[in-house]
């Protein structure tokens, strides 16, 4: 934009104008103020302040020591029921259904297995059909947590078993589908899983 400035012979009107444009071009010297003067149009200059940038502050979650301290996975005793979670089981198994197009009969196996292995398990039943510790083996019941090396399930009896991921083999049937997860390679936290490229074939050692 321009601001006209029409010269009056007042001296008055001069030193207003000498004095405004000091304010409005505080890098001029008089000498360029006074040539300035000489023009009937005047391009007054604009000087924006740099606006500093604060950085934010990223929160800061929990430790795993912190999360321990207030006891945050832990399931209370009176909660720990298999009745309590059967509702989650259906819902699980729903998902399932939306997740594979349906569990259709002509659906090819290893496209479940694939989508079983990046699914969430919590809501799932699994068995321990194989494991190195003989105690572990028929161990059945719904996932309640699963963390990067244990499956937390609560079994029919009502008692909340912790169950490594190493060293065992589930089973886990869905609509006539029966898929197994190798827990030794399975070692991931569920939020990791779907990132994950797993492979179908091949021998896998417990």
């Amino acid at each position: 934009k321009y601001l006209l400035i029409y010269l009056q012979s007042s001296e008055e009107a001069k030193a207003f104008v000498n004095a405004f444009l000091k304010r409005s071009m505080p890098k001029k010297t008089d000498e360029a103020i006074q040539d300035i003067l000489t023009r009937k149009a005047v391009v007054l200059e604009h000087y924006s302040k740099k606006k500093t940038k604060q950085k934010r502050k990223k929160p800061k979650g929990f430790t795993a020591k912190q999360r321990r301290e207030m006891r945050l996975f832990e399931i209370e005793p009176e909660q720990q029921r298999y009745a309590i979670f059967l509702p989650l089981h259906e819902l699980w198994k729903q998902y399932i259904r939306d997740l594979c197009h349906g569990l259709k009969p002509d659906a090819q196996p290893h496209m479940v297995q694939g989508k079983l292995l990046k699914a969430d398990l919590h809501g799932a039943v699994v068995t321990v059909t194989k494991s190195k510790c003989p105690s572990y083996v028929g161990i059945t019941g719904i996932i309640l947590q699963e963390f990067k090396h244990v499956f937390k399930i609560i079994t029919k009896e009502d008692k909340l078993k912790v169950v490594p991921k190493a060293n065992n083999v589930f089973s886990l049937e869905t609509d006539g589908f029966i898929s197994y997860i190798y827990g030794s390679k399975f070692q991931l936290r569920a939020s990791e899983r779907s990132a994950k490229k797993f492979k179908l074939k091949g021998t896998i050692d417990l």
